[in-house]
């Protein structure tokens, strides 16, 4: 994969649109992105992921951070555009994040969706477009590139400071960072797959044997006494035997309840024989003790109806005279209803004279009639009166709203006159508090402007100060750091020189007679030199050559810190004397942190009160707008007003001449009542007086006419029906219910009669009564204990029979769960085998490794290898990296990483590096990682890398190493971004891409080696 070009808009820092280069700056090899801090070089290279994944690296890509630029204008779009080359392809991404854009109609801003575009350039054709889609530009990109991005941020983005602590982490640390590249979450997941079979075959072995236990304790219930021969098995779910020792418990268990069935037969049978002989007996007596007692009671019967005859015959009497009555009931009954009749009549006549005027009292039906008539003739001429009276009410009610109505408008004029006195002055008042407002938010917005820079110089002039005491420190530890240096090299020169001059000395401490001498060749040795006092030797001056290269990285990584600090400090001191104006004056007095202070109190304080004067913009303008609405509604309201007014003028007129011409009406109407409806009223209840006298007089006659037809009836029926009077048939008669008793007595009496003469003519009863008294309670009695005898039989066969039964069936059951149990235990024993084998937990497993720590343990021993190739260049030769698979710590195996020093020959732990050699080492480890990684990912080439900051903490030969190794990726076609705020690779490294912080947003600027040009 090789990066063409990119071009951001309105993105991070970047105000308006910046285009990169990557070819011109990858023609070199090696380039150097630098600048000052917060200026955006973190920021290229998130728009570098943000192209490929929609997504910027690690914590920035948090749910409250917005890729949105502060410094762009509302109209400019955010959006990354990348041009790169991968799988042989040369595509063009664009994306756009979602974002705020202003409203195509009115105020204010809505929410634009994330848009994305993939294009590709055919060599023929040109460029042509493949999708819009996010998913499909998503999986397009990721196939070809074959990497996640946690995996392309760690090998192309190699972030330095990952890796040192890589280096220095444990075997845990390390195993998440090395599965999250290697996503070896397939064989994790395959150790937790098989952990749940495992239990789950567990769970069903032991589900199993709880099942057949259950069995044994119901074949222990169901076999009862048989039980006692033989001990219920006691093991436990899980443990071996224990299904073919409870089978074996239920076959004797069996066996047992047969030979009790065997026996419960023979009881029963005989038991059957005795019951039978005694139902017999008891049958034979009872029946005879029926027939005697049935004899005995049919005799008594005899007697009683004998007894009852003369009452028999009474009833029979007194129903035949009431039957005759019957005859007569008719016609008592309509004189009864007729003589109701006549005496209501009476009292409605009575009372309806009782209102009549005493001319009247004695008046028959016709008088009666035609002086109602008369009246209901006077009642109908009052019908037009009625109408003027009820049209005069209706007058008078219009007049009281009219009067209503006229006070309501004199009132709303009076009011709006009143109001509309004062607008000038309310009007005028709204304008000003407007107008205020718009001043207020004006100022806000200029007060804003200038709070950001003074806050920016605040806490630049925070850091300055803090600088320049750590520079200050820093320069007298340099100071100190050079004198050592100085001293130690003095110390090893003047060592070295006095172990030269002794040098005859140490030779002459190697010679031995007969060995030809090193530096002459003669095997005699007559006088060897001797050591002269404080002789020094080989051991004493490496020791000072040690001490002196040790006091030269100090001086080194002390000038490295004091270099740093300085360059910051003096960003510091340009920043906090900016005044931010764009003019760059820096040639004042250096700006003092109180002052400062003080001055960003005060635009802080004068900000939020123009701001808070500012936030009544809104509602000035809806108060003004108000009160222009009511003015106008008020004027219209006045003119309504009095125009209703002369309206009701003429209509108060007209409604006074119509109530005088009916007034005149209603007098002639009303007479001497006060009102029309009160003489109709008292003429309504005279005429019906007169009506329901005439209609009581009229019933009393036809009623009485009825009563005399009623008495000649009923006398004829007496008569005829035998009775010399009505009075005498009336006494005879009874009712319905009366007479059907005295039937069902007479009835009931000659039943009985036939039925006792049935009984007595029974031949089998007369034998009966002759023979001894019957005695069934004994011969129940015997019945009864023959039948509890068999009772008692019949239910032990039963429960014998049952309880063979129950262990048969109990006994299959129990044989077919030991044979579906039996697959599951081998199942249980190969899963337990291989999870214990993966989980580490296994005898077989020898280190005790988890399989996911193993493939990690085989990806660490290739990243090591590969990083290895790389550590010893960078190190001379030094240092190389091992991989280890002892425990550590009691953690995981597998994961540890050594170094081994060849200046020692001794294998220790990467955290014993120092500050310099963990950077290289690092620097190693991310581009083997990277190797591998990109093998894995199924060899995808990646041309282009880029690496994070940590060269400030390498001396000038091992820089220069480095380099070397980063240079030679140039022979498998790569480039390399070095992101660094070291000063000397500036001059060492021709091809850079500066990031230039600016008051509107930041820049960029290609500075291409060999041009003798800056472009930007």
């Amino acid at each position: 994969m090789r990066l063409h070009k990119l071009a951001l808009t309105a993105f991070g820092p970047f105000g308006a649109t910046q285009e990169i280069d990557f070819d011109a700056l990858s023609s070199a090899g090696i380039f150097l992105l630098h600048g000052p801090t917060g200026a955006g070089k973190t920021s290229v290279l998130d728009a570098v992921c943000y192209g490929l994944y929609a997504a910027v690296p690690g914590a920035r890509q948090s749910p409250g951070t917005s890729l949105r630029s502060d410094h762009a204008p509302a109209g400019l779009p955010t959006e990354v555009r990348l041009e790169l080359t991968v799988g042989g392809r040369r595509l063009e991404v664009t994306r756009r994040p979602a974002q705020p854009r202003p409203k195509k109609r009115g105020g204010g801003f809505t929410t634009e969706k994330a848009q994305s575009w993939l294009r590709e350039y055919d060599p023929e054709h040109g460029w042509k477009a493949l999708s819009r889609s996010h998913q499909e530009i998503g999986e397009e990109i990721g196939g070809l590139i074959g990497m996640s991005r946690d995996q392309f941020c760690q090998v192309v983005l190699l972030p330095q400071g990952d890796f040192a602590r890589f280096l220095r982490a444990d075997a845990e640390a390390r195993g998440k960072l090395l599965g999250r590249l290697f996503d070896t979450r397939r064989f994790a997941a395959v150790e937790e797959r098989l952990a749940e079979l495992r239990r789950a075959a567990e769970a069903r072995v032991r589900t199993g044997d709880e099942q057949i236990l259950a069995l044994a304790q119901r074949i222990d219930q169901a076999a009862g006494p048989a039980a006692d021969e033989v001990a219920l098995p006691e093991q436990r779910p899980g443990e071996p035997g224990l299904a073919e020792e409870v089978l074996r418990w239920a076959a004797v268990a069996r066996v047992g309840a047969r030979e009790r069935l065997d026996i419960a037969r023979c009881v029963l049978a005989g038991a059957e024989d005795r019951n039978a002989a005694a139902r017999h007996s008891l049958e034979a007596e009872r029946e005879l003790a029926r027939l005697q007692q049935r004899y005995e009671e049919t005799r008594r019967r005899s007697a009683g109806l004998e007894d009852r005859r003369a009452e028999r015959d009474r009833c029979h009497e007194q129903l035949a005279r009431a039957r005759k009555a019957d005859l007569v009931a008719p016609a008592l009954d309509l004189r009864d209803e007729a003589e109701r009749a006549h005496r209501t009549a009476v009292a409605a006549r009575e009372r309806s004279r009782a209102g009549l005027p005493p001319e009247l009292a004695e008046a028959g039906f016709e008088q009666l009639a035609g002086t109602e008539r008369g009246l209901r003739a006077e009642l109908g001429a009052l019908d037009a009166a009625r109408r003027a009276e009820r049209r005069s009410r209706e007058i008078d009610a219009e007049r009281t709203g009219l009067e209503r109505h006229s006070r309501s408008d004199d009132e709303l004029i009076q009011e709006t006159t009143d109001w509309l006195a004062g607008w000038d002055a309310t009007h005028r008042r709204f304008r000003e508090r407007v107008e205020t407002a718009q001043d207020a938010a004006t100022r806000a917005e200029q007060l804003a402007g200038r709070l950001d820079p003074a806050r920016r110089r605040l806490e630049a002039a925070r850091r300055r100060d803090a600088l320049g005491v750590r520079e200050e420190t820093a320069a007298v530890a340099l100071t100190e750091a050079r004198e050592r240096a100085v001293d130690a090299h003095e110390t090893w020169l003047a060592l070295r020189e006095q172990r030269l001059r002794g040098i005859a000395a140490e030779l002459a401490g190697r010679l031995a007679d007969g060995v030809a001498c090193t530096v002459c060749g003669s095997p005699e040795h007559p006088e060897p030199a001797r050591a002269e006092a404080g002789h020094v030797d080989r051991a004493t001056e490496e020791a000072a050559l040690a001490a002196h290269q040790r006091a030269e990285r100090a001086r080194a990584d002390a000038e490295s810190e004091l270099g740093v600090l300085r360059e910051r400090l003096a960003s510091a001191r340009t920043e906090a004397e900016d005044p931010g104006d764009g003019s760059g004056a820096t040639d004042r007095a250096p700006a003092s942190v109180a002052g400062l202070q003080e001055a960003v109190d005060r635009l802080t304080r004068e900000h939020a009160d123009a701001h808070r004067l500012a936030a009544g913009t809104h509602a000035a303008r809806e108060a003004l707008a108000a009160a222009e609405r009511e003015h106008l509604g008020r004027l219209d309201d006045r003119q309504q007003a009095e125009r209703r007014a002369a309206a009701r003028t003429s209509q108060r007129e007209a409604l006074d001449r119509e109530q005088g011409a009916l007034e005149a009406e209603l007098v002639r109407a009303r007479g001497a009542c006060a009102s029309v409806a009160e003489h109709a009223g008292l003429l309504e209840r005279r005429a019906g007086l007169l009506a329901d006298a005439a209609e009581a007089l009229r019933a009393e006659e036809s009623a009485a006419e009825r009563l005399k037809e009623a008495d000649g009836r009923l006398a004829d029926a007496a008569f005829r029906a035998g009775f010399a009077t009505p009075q005498e048939a009336a006494a005879k008669l009874l009712g319905d219910t009366a007479q059907r008793e005295l039937q069902h007595r007479i009835d009931a009496w000659q039943t009985e009669a036939a039925t006792v003469a049935d009984r007595l003519a029974e031949e089998d009863a007369r034998a009966a009564a002759g023979r001894p008294a019957a005695t069934p309670a004994a011969a129940q009695e015997t019945y009864d204990r023959s039948a509890k005898v068999l009772r008692d039989s019949a239910a032990a066969h039963a429960a014998a029979q049952e309880r063979g039964a129950e262990l048969g069936r109990l006994s299959r059951r129990a044989e077919e769960e030991v044979r579906a149990l039996g697959p599951l235990r081998q199942e249980y024993e190969r899963v337990a085998r291989l999870a214990g084998l993966t989980a580490g937990t296994s005898a077989d497993n020898e280190r005790r490794m988890r399989l996911e720590a193993y493939v990690l343990a085989a990806r660490l021993e290739q990243v090591a290898a590969a990083a290895t190739a790389r550590l010893q260049r960078m190190s001379a030769g030094r240092y190389t990296l091992v991989h280890s698979d002892e425990r550590s710590g009691g953690r995981r195996a597998g994961l540890g990483l050594h170094v081994v020093d060849s200046w020692t020959g001794r294998e220790r732990d990467t955290a014993t590096l120092s500050g310099g050699e963990t950077f290289f080492a690092s620097l190693a480890l991310a581009l083997g990682l990277a190797d591998v990684v990109t093998d894995e990912a199924g060899g995808v080439r990646l041309d282009t890398l880029f690496i994070d900051e940590g060269f400030g903490s390498l001396d000038d030969q091992t820089l220069d190493e480095v380099l070397d190794v980063l240079d030679s990726l140039r022979e498998r076609d790569r480039s390399v971004g070095i992101v660094s705020h070291v000063a000397d690779l500036r001059r060492r490294i021709p091809a850079q891409l500066e990031v230039v912080k600016e008051r509107h947003g930041s820049a960029v600027v290609h500075r291409v080696a060999g041009t003798g040009r800056l472009s930007g």
